[in-house]
């Protein structure tokens, strides 16, 4: 039995399969996306979307969709579907889907009366090219089919509207032909394994619509391409292979490309090989540098994020070269004591609080699995250096040490946390002052740094920074608990504390070095599982508060006041697995493990085979936000290591 295979029930089911989407993508960042049905439903969906650097370096949708067409006795079966306004469809080719199944790659099954036709796709590992395999399983009469690109050139946070500057010409390719819409674009060349006729008929198909846009509150009609359509014969068991590109290959090599990127994929054939396979995507290798990509298919490269989901995609599946690569790209990008939260080189912004502590804390997960705590000094150590002084000292938006060795930060307007959604112009939860996670993160990151100089025989002073994390517990403790509350506050600011029940401060309780004790931590976990835990994440705040929103849906404005007022995020439960751990150690595994069970539905709630960026705060919890998260999918591979890691207790 396959693991991932969806029957025909289902997919004719238009409210379920255009819920659900899959996502493939290469080593360079560039990926295809779509609904199950192949039917886009966002305007990030398309078949290659790749950067174009000639135009704005950004992420471009080149091409939108590919439609087949049977024909026998002259009678045309049209495979595609396209939603257009007041909920029409056309054509309605999933009503001819037998099945699809995802074992490795993504296999459609079509019938049409005899004929039984396959579509198998997938995105090559190096090159920013999609191959599409088309095979004729049966039929009992000469089979032709047509294959109908629909192109948009454009970039993917916009939209293309019909106009008269398009090029509707055409250059001819090995085995195809390749198109150009507009000047500075790379041309997409469609080849094919064996020789096909391609008519040319250039025409525009108006008011595509992506029905996700609308509920998000965005521009969600589009006019899409087309510039003609190829045709060929196919007998039974015959199969032949499309390649859509940046850049002309071989046509005699596309049979063998297909079947050599197919034997890469791990078989998606159990929960974790399917993050595996997810956690894969995130790492993209350009010019040199090694980055993580935050979430398809709307995220880039972003500071925090890369920092938070790095051990979980690098060294919890054994593969620490990936967390050396990526610091090394990372650490180059240090400005004084801060790391770019969005963006690099002229475009950065340094506007996150926490990044560089993060940075810490994946350099400590690396050097905890591969004990490299030398070679880490060496690499890293003068940043590290750099980023305690900047902050003991102080640097930009009020970034600095109080007198009683605890961190403060933040100015009017910004919000320089995780929780940094800005709506209406204003910081939703600006969290002005001293944030717990900042500080338990900040005690942290200096006793990191005294414990690797240590280790790593390293010739500088650290008497300074063992005094401050010595004096820093009883300020944490003082500054942040109330015993008759139990639990931590959110932040601190002068005379002010925030006790709103957020999942910050289970971050005090799961890092390796904490400042609070364990009589603590047990009370941080048990009003985090009372108020905040769910199947999918923790909530970012209980809903017990008035300000509690239990579903993030509606236009930007809306979803950006419930980002982090109530909406689950699955990332933070690896901190809470592993508090919850550290208390229970060996007798918590039982408990943890449920909860990766109730993790494994989410394979088949949105994004196929992967975890989605949040979920609604109210139950069913449905997913929401980016159909696949970096630091999702990392910090449930994580709690994995940490359950067979207590497992091996005695």
């Amino acid at each position: 039995m396959e693991y991932l295979k969806f029957e025909r029930n289902k997919l004719v089911n238009l409210s379920y399969s255009l819920t659900h989407e899959l996502l493939r993508t290469n080593r360079s960042g560039a990926f295809a996306t779509t609904t199950l049905l192949f039917c886009n439903t966002r305007k990030y969906h398309g078949l290659l979307i790749t950067r174009q650097p000639m135009i704005d370096d950004e992420m471009h949708v080149l091409v939108s969709s590919i439609d087949p067409t049977i024909i026998q006795h002259d009678a045309e079966f049209h495979l595609g579907i396209h939603e257009y306004p007041n909920g029409v469809y056309s054509p309605k080719g999933h009503k001819y889907i037998r099945e699809i199944s995802i074992e490795d790659i993504p296999k459609i099954t079509y019938r049409v009366g005899g004929v039984i036709l396959s579509k198998e796709s997938i995105f090559a590992s190096n090159s920013d090219r999609v191959l599409i395999k088309y095979t004729v399983e049966d039929c009992h009469s000469p089979t032709t089919i047509r294959l109908q690109p629909f192109l948009a050139f454009r970039q993917r946070h916009k939209l293309s509207k019909a106009n008269n500057f398009v090029d509707r010409t055409y250059k001819s390719s090995q085995n195809g032909v390749n198109f150009k819409m507009y000047q500075g674009y790379t041309p997409v060349h469609f080849q094919f394994s064996k020789k096909t006729e391609y008519i040319h008929s250039p025409d525009w198909y108006y008011n595509v619509k992506y029905r996700e846009e609308e509920k998000r509150g965005y521009e969600s009609i589009e006019d899409l391409f087309v510039p003609g359509y190829f045709e060929f014969e196919l007998k039974k068991g015959e199969s032949i292979t499309l390649v859509a590109g940046t850049e002309e290959i071989k046509s005699t090599s596309i049979t063998r490309l297909f079947n050599t990127e197919k034997k890469k994929r791990i078989k998606r054939s159990s929960f974790k090989n399917n993050l595996i396979n997810a956690a894969e995507q995130f790492v993209q290798k350009t010019d040199g540098k090694t980055e993580i990509v935050a979430g398809f298919p709307w995220f880039g490269v972003w500071g925090r994020d890369t920092f938070i989901a790095l051990p979980g995609l690098s060294t919890s599946i054994d593969k620490p070269e990936i967390a050396k690569a990526v610091l090394d790209t990372m650490s180059k990008r240090l400005n004084g004591p801060l790391f770019p939260n969005i963006g690099s080189d002229n475009n950065a912004a340094y506007n996150s609080i926490d990044a560089p502590l993060w940075f810490f804390w994946s350099i400590q997960q690396y050097v905890i699995k591969t004990g490299n705590f030398k070679s880490a000094w060496k690499s890293y150590g003068r940043k590290m250096a750099l980023i305690l002084d900047g902050y003991k000292n102080g640097t930009e938006y009020n970034i600095k040490m109080q007198e009683n060795g605890l961190i403060g930060g933040g100015i009017q307007g910004k919000a320089l946390t995780w929780m940094d959604a800005i709506a209406d112009g204003k910081a939703v939860t600006p969290r002005i002052g001293m944030p717990v996670e900042i500080n338990s993160l900040w005690y942290n990151a200096v006793k990191f740094y005294i414990e690797i100089a240590e280790k790593a025989d390293a010739k500088v002073s650290l008497e300074e920074w063992e005094n401050i994390a010595n004096t820093i517990p009883d300020a944490f403790v003082k500054t942040f608990w109330d015993d008759s509350k139990g639990y931590l506050a959110d932040y601190v600011d002068g005379d002010y504390k925030n006790w709103d029940i957020r999942p910050n401060m289970i971050i005090a309780a799961s890092l390796p070095y904490n400042p609070i004790s364990n009589k603590i931590k047990a009370r941080i976990v048990k009003i985090v599982k009372t108020e905040l835990l769910t199947t999918r994440g923790l909530r970012t705040l209980s809903p017990k508060n008035i300000q509690y929103k239990g579903k993030y849906e509606g236009d930007q404005s809306t979803r950006d006041k419930a980002y982090h007022q109530g909406t689950v995020w699955p990332w933070l439960f690896g901190h809470y697995a592993e508090a919850y751990l550290k208390i229970r150690k060996k007798a918590g595994v039982k408990k943890i493990k449920w909860y990766l069970d109730e993790f494994e539905k989410t394979l088949l709630e949105h994004g196929i085979g992967t975890i989605s960026e949040i979920y609604d705060g109210d139950p069913p919890h449905t997913p929401r936000g980016t159909i696949s998260q970096a630091w999702s999918v990392s910090e449930i591979l994580r709690v994995m290591e940490l359950v067979a890691h207590y497992e091996k207790m005695k």
